[in-house]
């Protein structure tokens, strides 16, 4: 199902930090994590907690270094998608072989703009994102759609119809597939 209004998407930097914080906070939102699992270095995980992972993911907000995409309808922030270059990440179990790689690693919708192909959209724009930045190649991590967990990394079937392939297992659940940029 299409959603009846195109989202418009911006990186998260200083000048927009209050919509991120402002999505997150919401009811349902991952503010338990704020996009920091695959992020924390050793040293973070020692001092992982909720109050922390925010002021971990602020830190790398203010020093420039890409954590995703805010999308927008209307001026609003209804969505969210985690995509920077894999280097920023760990333990992700991607494709080593490639080069100038952008990893995909988390999707959060607002509930009341679930189900209208907003991922969709936002796949899209990380694409277009990454490519703008150098990236030769996005890779994501899904899952199949009864998968008790993982499930903010999107699904399998959603990476397909955009056209990425299938690499290989990450773990038992994560599926590692990727999209060469053009």
């Amino acid at each position: 199902m299409a959603t009846t209004k195109k989202i418009k998407t911006k990186p998260v930097d200083e000048t927009n930090w209050d919509d991120f914080e402002k999505l997150f906070e919401l009811k349902g939102s991952p503010h338990y994590c704020w996009c920091m699992v695959w992020r924390m270095t050793k040293e973070e995980q020692k001092r992982s907690n909720t109050v922390n992972r925010k002021k971990f993911i602020k830190k790398r907000v203010r020093s420039k270094t890409p954590i995703g995409l805010l999308a927008y309808i209307d001026d609003e922030p209804v969505a969210w998608c985690s995509v920077a270059p894999r280097e920023t990440h760990l333990r992700l179990g991607g494709d080593e072989s490639l080069d100038k790689v952008w990893s995909i690693t988390c999707f959060f919708v607002r509930k009341e703009y679930r189900e209208q192909g907003l991922v969709d959209q936002l796949i899209t724009h990380a694409q277009k994102y990454a490519g703008k930045n150098g990236a030769k190649y996005i890779e994501a991590y899904p899952v199949a759609p009864g998968s008790p967990s993982y499930r903010f990394m999107g699904f399998t079937k959603t990476f397909k119809k955009a056209d990425f392939e299938f690499v290989k297992k990450a773990g038992t659940r994560r599926n590692v597939m990727t999209y060469k940029l053009k």
